[in-house]
C-alpha cells in the first residue's frame, strides 16, 4: 500500500527545479568558467554521469527508513545523542546554505539595481518573508513553487531562444583546451548542486508513494539541463574569457536580450527570477531546518530560533568584502557541501545497514 503524504512526486520534481535548479544555474558558474574555461560543460557532464551510482544510495536510504522521518527512524537504530547531533549538525549547515544563497541574491541586488537602498532593511524584509513561508506548511511552500516556477520557466526559454542571434557555438572549440586536469579538479562545482537531491530525503515522510531511481534521475537530469544551459550560453555569448571576468553570467546574458530595433532593456525579467528562486530555496531549507529541530507546528519558536539566527548570520555575511565572500563561496563553501552531504549521504547508509536493537539503550 503506497504511503499517503501531503504532496506527489511531481511535486517533489518541481521544488528541484526551483530549489536546486538556482544554485545550479547561477552559484556555480563564476567558479567553474574560472578554473575550467570553454571546458567547463564537460565538467557539468561528467559530473551528472559520476551521480548516478550515488541515486541508489538515495533509494536505498529510503527503503530502508521506511518513508519515516529521517530523525524518527534514527533514534531506535543510533541511540538518543548521536540523534540528537545529527538533528543540530545538520540543521546548523543547512542553515548556512540558506545563509549563502540569501547573502548572494542581496549582494547581486545591490550591486545591480539597488546601490543605495540600506542594506539592513533589504536583509530584514527579505528574512521575514521566508521565515513566514517556511512556517507555514509544506504545502504552502509547494503551492507557491508550482505558481511562481511557471513564469521563471517561461522567462528561461524565452532568453535563451532569443539570444541564439549572438550566439557562436564555435568559442566551444578547442575541446579539452588545457587537458583534463581543469576539468577534474571542477567536477565538484556541479556534483555540489546534484547532491543537494538528499534534502528531499528530509521531507519524504509527505510525500505520497515511494521514491524510485528514475524518480531521482528525472531530477538530475533536470539540473544537469539547468546547469549546462546558461554555462554554454555564456561561453557562446561572451566567448569564455570575458564569461569568466563577470560575477553573474546568467544575468549579464539578459543584458543581450533584443527584439527588433525597438524592444531592449529586458534585464528587469531576472529580478522575478533570481528573487522568487532564493525566495523558495531559503523558504524550503528553513522548513527542513525547523523540522529537523522539532518545531514544526510551533510557529513562536521558530521565529524566535530560527528567525534570529537567520537574520543576524545573513548579515554578517553582506558585510564582508566581496572578493572574501566570493573566494569564501566559490573556493570552500560549494566544496564543503559536496563534501558534507555526500559524508551524510554515507553515514544514512551506514545507519540504514544497523539492526534496530543495537542502541536501544542509548
Amino acid at each position: 500500500m503506497e504511503r499517503v503524504g501531503s504532496i506527489s512526486i511531481l511535486h517533489v520534481i518541481l521544488l528541484s527545479m526551483t530549489v536546486i535548479g538556482l544554485k545550479n544555474h547561477v552559484t556555480i558558474l563564476p567558479p567553474l568558467l574560472i578554473h575550467a574555461g570553454r571546458d567547463g560543460w564537460i565538467s557539468v557532464f561528467i559530473a551528472a554521469v559520476a551521480m548516478v551510482p550515488w541515486l541508489f544510495l538515495l533509494v536505498y536510504i529510503h527503503r530502508s527508513s521506511q518513508q519515516a522521518s529521517l530523525g524518527d527512524w534514527l533514534l531506535p537504530k543510533i541511540g538518543k545523542v548521536p540523534t540528537a547531533i545529527f538533528r543540530y549538525v545538520t540543521a546548523f549547515f543547512l542553515l548556512l546554505m540558506a545563509v549563502f544563497t540569501m547573502a548572494e541574491t542581496l549582494q547581486w541586488i545591490k550591486s545591480t539595481f539597488l546601490p543605495e537602498s540600506p542594506l539592513v532593511l533589504m536583509i530584514l524584509i527579505y528574512s521575514i518573508l521566508c521565515i513566514f513561508l517556511a512556517s507555514t506548511n509544506l504545502q504552502t511552500i509547494v503551492m507557491v513553487n508550482v505558481v511562481v516556477l511557471f513564469w521563471v520557466v517561461i522567462l528561461g526559454f524565452f532568453v535563451a531562444f532569443t539570444n541564439i542571434q549572438v550566439k557562436n557555438y564555435s568559442l566551444l572549440r578547442p575541446f579539452i583546451e588545457h587537458g583534463f586536469e581543469p576539468v577534474i579538479s571542477t567536477l565538484v562545482y556541479p556534483a555540489s548542486g546534484y547532491i543537494e537531491l538528499l534534502l528531499f530525503l528530509f521531507i519524504q515522510q509527505n510525500v505520497k508513494g515511494r521514491f524510485r531511481w528514475y524518480h531521482f534521475a528525472i531530477m538530475l537530469f533536470i539540473l544537469h539541463s539547468l546547469t549546462m544551459g546558461p554555462l554554454i550560453g555564456a561561453i557562446t555569448e561572451f566567448g569564455p574569457d570575458e564569461a569568466a571576468k563577470q560575477r553573474y553570467p546568467a544575468y549579464e546574458e539578459w543584458g543581450l536580450v533584443s527584439i527588433g530595433r525597438f524592444i531592449e532593456h529586458l534585464d528587469f525579467f531576472s529580478i522575478y527570477q533570481w528573487l522568487t528562486g532564493t525566495f523558495v530555496r531559503v523558504s524550503f531549507i528553513l522548513y527542513v531546518v525547523s523540522d529537523l529541530l522539532q518545531l514544526r507546528g510551533d510557529r513562536k519558536r521558530i521565529w524566535k530560533i530560527i528567525g534570529p539566527a537567520f537574520f543576524f548570520m545573513s548579515l554578517s555575511l553582506f558585510l564582508m568584502e566581496d572578493h572574501i565572500f566570493l573566494k569564501l563561496k566559490g573556493d570552500y563553501f560549494l566544496i564543503a557541501t559536496f563534501i558534507f552531504l555526500l559524508l551524510l549521504t554515507l553515514f544514512l547508509t551506514i545507519s540504514a545497514l544497523i539492526k534496530r536493537s543495537a542502541a536501544k539503550e542509548m
